[in-house]
């Protein structure tokens, strides 16, 4: 996905911006929420803008060399220059406000260093009146300076315009590797993730350890089934997040930058394996792993694993409780198909991939206008619903993009659409067109 980050000194307003480019101008459907940090000081979301999209990552303030006087600062900046390296796209955002600074002009040095495209964005620009602050910016060395608000949201759209002119129009030729479904195994730490793969993969690809978080790094791996290639992508243990709340270690350190990866290693795959242990059940940090995933809008498989911890005579007892705690604590990604597996005892784990190639059929279907408008016409044609004393009508539907697939619905009353109404509609399409295992995106619009 194409990736854009946002760099800049302390307090020049990084967060605000972040939290306007991935918010939704329509109120109906919250399309992306912010993302747990990694650190402190770096945020990973999506953006969605005229059915485009686009990663985008906060960093902390950036620090000149010479104003570098801990270990900690010294850390962010290699977790900022780490962003940077995998940036198609870097704004660099200055204080409106406080004027030029050399900091500033030493950042911007750098970041031409790095031959990346970069776009310079000046903030606190709230309206017409402020322009005049921009004037001084144009010693950075560039001609082309964006004035922005990130509060009021003066200057946004042009921003927002600029960026997704970067966003290439034509993807070029994939390599095998590319085409290849990409399955990341992700979860909990110890939950048995690389054991899962080695299994896949009939080999010891993957380094297993009884302690939790031998994983550091996203790693990749193919794996063949019935001559059928697959990319497995191998993450670290993400910790509960108030673990990221403690002081700031080497080892702390590195785990944020591992779960940092793991993040970026959800948005590259196509179908993620959340993998629970059996014997521990669904727990906190398993709902906020099943978010991430909700969130970028991925395909899910949940493997419950260590089934070979549960006595035989319990598992179907078992089995069925799982059933229900999925419906009840994972009911927002009650799409995911669910499987229960051993990973000691190499059980049912080859179940994975006709259910990714189902997910990938799914999630890349495109249905006809006139089949969508045949289905309204069927069961909404003369249906009129209220709400809040409002008159709802539905007149139509047409489906606008695939990967996942989404929708948009023309209505009399924008306002009078909740959330039920978009339950139930979703609902409909599922099980008319066969979305079971995908996620959906419904967009609702007035007719003018």
């Amino acid at each position: 996905m194409f990736t854009v980050v946002i760099v800049g000194r302390p307090n020049v307003g990084k967060s605000t911006l972040f939290n306007r480019m991935i918010s939704s101008e329509d109120k109906i459907k919250a399309i992306t929420d912010r993302l747990p940090g990694v650190t402190r000081d770096i945020n990973c979301g999506v953006a969605r803008w005229d059915d485009k999209q686009f990663s985008v990552v906060d960093t902390g303030g950036f620090f000149p060399e010479e104003k570098i006087k801990d270990l900690i600062q010294q850390q962010i900046i290699e977790q900022i220059e780490m962003a940077i390296s995998e940036a198609d796209l870097i704004i660099h955002l200055l204080d409106g406000k406080e004027g030029i600074l050399p900091e500033d002009i030493e950042t911007a040095k750098k970041l031409r260093q790095t031959g990346k495209e970069v776009l310079w964005v000046v903030n606190k620009i709230d309206d017409s009146s402020k322009l005049g602050r921009i004037y001084d910016f144009y010693i950075i060395g560039t001609d082309q300076l964006i004035p922005v608000s990130a509060i009021t949201g003066y200057g946004f759209e042009e921003l927002i315009n600029r960026i997704l002119e970067k966003i290439p129009k034509v993807q070029t030729e994939k390599t095998d590797k590319e085409q290849m479904p990409k399955i990341a195994i992700i979860g909990r730490p110890n939950v048995g993730k690389s054991t899962i793969i080695n299994v896949l993969l009939g080999k010891k690809r993957m380094i297993v350890s009884p302690l939790p978080g031998t994983t550091r790094d996203a790693v990749d791996s193919v794996c063949t089934y019935y001559g059928r290639k697959y990319l497995l992508i191998d993450t670290a243990g993400i910790k509960r997040l108030s673990y990221y709340k403690r002081e700031l270690s080497h080892e702390v350190y590195v785990e944020k930058m591992a779960y940092f990866k793991a993040l970026r290693s959800i948005e590259r795959a196509d179908v993620a394996a959340l993998v629970i242990d059996a014997v521990e059940g669904i727990v906190n940090q398993d709902q906020k792993i099943a978010g991430m995933v909700a969130e970028q809008k991925k395909g899910l498989i949940i493997l419950i694993n260590k089934w070979d911890l549960i006595p035989h005579n319990e598992r179907e007892k078992k089995a069925k409780f799982f059933s229900d705690e999925i419906k009840h604590k994972l009911w927002f990604v009650d799409y995911a198909p669910y499987l229960t597996v051993s990973a000691m005892e190499k059980t049912r784990l080859t179940k994975i991939f006709p259910l990714v190639d189902e997910i990938l059929k799914q999630y890349r279907k495109r249905v006809s206008t006139s089949e969508l408008n045949r289905l309204f016409n069927l069961k909404l044609k003369d249906i009129v619903l209220f709400s809040e004393a409002k008159e709802l009508r539905f007149y139509y539907v047409t489906q606008v993009s695939t990967e996942p697939p989404a929708f948009v619905i023309f209505v009399n009353d924008q306002s009078a659409v909740r959330q039920h109404h978009i339950k139930f509609l979703e609902k409909l399409l599922r099980e008319t067109f066969d979305f079971k295992f995908t996620p959906v995106n419904i967009k609702i619009k007035q007719r003018k």
